[in-house]
């Protein structure tokens, strides 16, 4: 059992901001609403040119345990910077995720809390969180999802969840908590390799160091909408995280061939991915009425990783081609299939 004193938080949380000014005071009062009460928000605004600071600085004023820093602007891909800035002032043991464009459920601190009290040899906790619609009227689904090999999302022993992790990247970021002993073991929050994240090589990173706490309910709300990272930077993301991939495989081809993680294998499956990655990219360009940069991602899907991959893919992407061209907006014909509409 981890004990502190009374003016020494328990866990400590890292929120990263830049223009959140429509969602960070949701994102605060969903921390502040917590049933846990013991931690510290330690909020990083990269530069932003809206009242995301004022704000902060605004709920700092009524609690103390609000701690909101800013910069001048860096960008997403000194992330880690802005990351590990914060972990200098954290003071807790645990190191919770929580950018301020989300938002937790009430009970998400107690819960993770617990778990990790009870379980010294999990290095990590982590949990489903809902894909939700940008004001959070509408959840698109709950991620991950439900599957026969779930006993894999707790990495017991360490390094049982990679392929499924590789595959996948379902962790929501959102829904993480860390040990600060088992991260600062790694060297702090790692980026790298032009990702404009840090959640993914860091428990990449973290997956070989000891088990997990999965947390089979949800955990809070993923807002999704065309302007964040991960819709603007889709496709290269996909390129960046194969290099990623690739440099891990290099240092663990052992463990990476104890799963059937082979060079070919990966290649093969980033150039499915790659296909759908370049596809999705057009769409959210087109929705951001980006028609040129949108007809670049789609013609990128349709004439790269071979005329056979992801078929229905490139089709897709030939459809958002046709709309791109003539500026059309793709929208209706998503919800008209049955697809999410992101607008």
């Amino acid at each position: 059992m981890t004990t502190m004193n009374n003016h020494q938080p328990l866990v400590s949380i890292i929120s990263p901001t830049y223009n959140h000014e429509k969602f960070i005071a949701d994102c605060i009062e969903s921390v502040l609403a917590q049933t846990y009460s013991n931690w510290e928000m330690i909020i990083i605004d990269d530069g932003s040119t809206d009242r995301t600071f004022r704000v902060a600085t605004e709920y700092a004023k009524k609690d103390a345990r609000i701690k909101p820093f800013t910069q001048k602007n860096i960008g997403i891909f000194r992330l880690g910077e802005s990351y590990n800035f914060a972990l200098s002032h954290c003071q807790g043991p645990y190191i919770a995720i929580l950018e301020c464009d989300d938002i937790w459920l009430p009970e998400k601190l107690a819960i993770q809390v617990e778990v990790l009290e009870q379980h010294p040899e999990c290095v990590l906790a982590w949990g489903k969180a809902y894909l939700s619609s940008i004001d959070l009227s509408y959840n698109y689904f709950l991620a991950p999802r439900n599957s026969d090999d779930q006993h894999l999302f707790y990495n017991n022993p360490p390094g049982i969840f990679l392929k499924k992790f590789i595959y996948h990247t379902l962790i929501p970021a959102l829904t993480i908590v860390v040990r600060r002993e088992a991260l600062l073991e790694i060297g702090g929050f790692i980026q790298g390799f032009n990702l404009p994240l840090v959640d993914i090589p860091t428990t990449l990173e973290l997956l070989m160091k000891g088990e997990f706490a999965y947390i089979d309910q949800p955990l809070g709300s993923w807002r999704i909408y065309p302007n964040q990272v991960t819709k603007t930077y889709t496709g290269q993301m996909t390129t960046s995280y194969y290099a990623l991939i690739q440099s891990v495989m290099a240092r663990f081809p052992a463990l990476f061939e104890s799963h059937g993680l082979t060079p070919k294998v990966i290649e093969e499956h980033f150039r499915n991915r790659l296909v759908i990655s370049y596809s999705r990219s057009g769409r959210y360009k087109l929705i951001r009425k980006d028609f040129k940069g949108a007809r670049k991602d789609y013609i990128h899907s349709i004439f790269n990783y071979g005329w056979t991959t992801q078929p229905v893919w490139k089709l897709r992407a030939l459809v958002g081609l046709f709309f791109s061209l003539f500026r059309m907006d793709i929208e209706w014909l998503a919800k008209l299939i049955g697809n999410a509409s992101y607008k």
